[in-house]
């Protein structure tokens, strides 16, 4: 079902404020915009119309996909770094109302691994409180809704709109790259795939136990769907019978937040803690155990050899491709229907 009343002006900071239809007007949207894409239909839906995107945290695929689609779109996207601007200086609600009477959107990336999950999803929520014109949630430590409906119409692309005894797999890996994931794209999906009929497995090692929350979300989610959500604590178990494998690395959650001061320790500890677990990686090994029609994602970036092996990430059965170009196309329609309406 596609909604055709207007979502102009509709903040899009998580999946699960989003109606099931809302989210498919969402995929059909980018389905029709990619269409136009592959073809070079123009399809400047946004002419004249502005994007600010603030970026407390590098990127490569969120930057550039949003901005290549602003331009697609005949928008334009301002690229705000803290270092360039005064928003470590000035309150956000200022900088909030101001960019609101400078533009059509405010794009927001503010990811703290020494913050508790929740405390930069807060942030994002009061930039929104203040401004007068959607915001888009870029990846916050809980959440990250762009990258799951990205994931969300790849998965469709490739086994069809109906997901229902489809087995999609998120699992921890190991990475030596400190900092990088707070769980976010863990959050968004678990709960996402659920809610579009997919049975979820989600594995992880003793010690790196996601938000209850979350995870209590992807269970009430299972349930109205009818599916299963399950943890398992053994990637190669969990991949058993799998349609999708998705390893991620993310920082244990018991661990997050707490003072400046033990920063440090905390630190320590976690890394003593992942590097106990650097078997925990995306193998032809773990392939195997999976349907196989079973493909491989990733989020990216990642290290071949630490999260996933070389030969998976480069072989037949990887997507991640796919799901990155995927980024371009459900953005721009997000845009579109957040700051046009179409």
């Amino acid at each position: 079902m596609v909604v055709t009343r207007f979502l102009r002006g509709k903040d899009f900071i998580d999946c699960e404020e989003w109606s099931r239809e809302e989210l498919e007007t969402v995929l059909q949207v980018a389905g029709d915009l990619k269409r136009k894409f592959a073809i070079g239909e123009p399809h400047e839906l946004l002419k004249g119309k502005t994007l600010f995107m603030i970026f407390y945290n590098p990127s490569t695929r969120t930057r550039n996909s949003f901005e290549a689609g602003m331009t697609q779109l005949g928008g334009h996207a301002h690229f705000m770094p803290p270092e360039s601007s005064w928003l470590k200086a000035e309150s956000i609600k200022d900088t909030a109302q101001v960019l609101s009477r400078y533009g059509h959107a405010i794009s927001i990336r503010y990811l703290r691994w020494e913050l508790p999950f929740a405390e930069t999803n807060r942030i994002l929520r009061l930039y929104a409180q203040h401004s007068s014109v959607p915001l888009i949630n870029m990846e916050d430590g809980l959440y990250h809704p762009c990258q799951g409906m990205a994931d969300l119409m790849t998965i469709r692309e490739k086994f069809g709109e109906n997901l229902k005894g489809k087995k999609f797999v998120l699992s921890w890996a190991y990475s030596s790259y400190f900092g990088g994931y707070t769980g976010s794209e863990c959050h968004t999906n678990i709960a996402l795939m659920t809610r579009f009929g997919m049975n979820v497995t989600l594995a992880y090692p003793r010690g790196f136990e996601v938000q209850k929350e979350m995870v209590d979300v992807a269970k009430k989610n299972a349930e109205e769907a009818g599916v299963n959500f399950e943890i398992a604590s053994s990637m190669k178990e969990a991949a058993e019978g799998a349609h999708v494998i998705y390893p991620v690395n993310w920082l244990p959650y018991s661990l997050l937040g707490g003072t400046e001061k033990d920063t440090d320790r905390r630190k320590k500890i976690i890394m003593e803690n992942t590097e106990k677990n650097r078997d925990w990686i995306c193998s032809d090994e773990v392939m195997m155990a999976a349907d196989k029609k079973a493909v491989f994602m990733h989020c990216m970036p990642f290290a071949r050899g630490e999260e996933v092996t070389a030969s998976v990430a480069d072989g037949p059965r990887s997507i991640i491709f796919d799901e990155a170009e995927n980024r371009l196309h459900v953005q721009k329609a997000i845009l579109a229907l957040v700051m046009g309406g179409l």
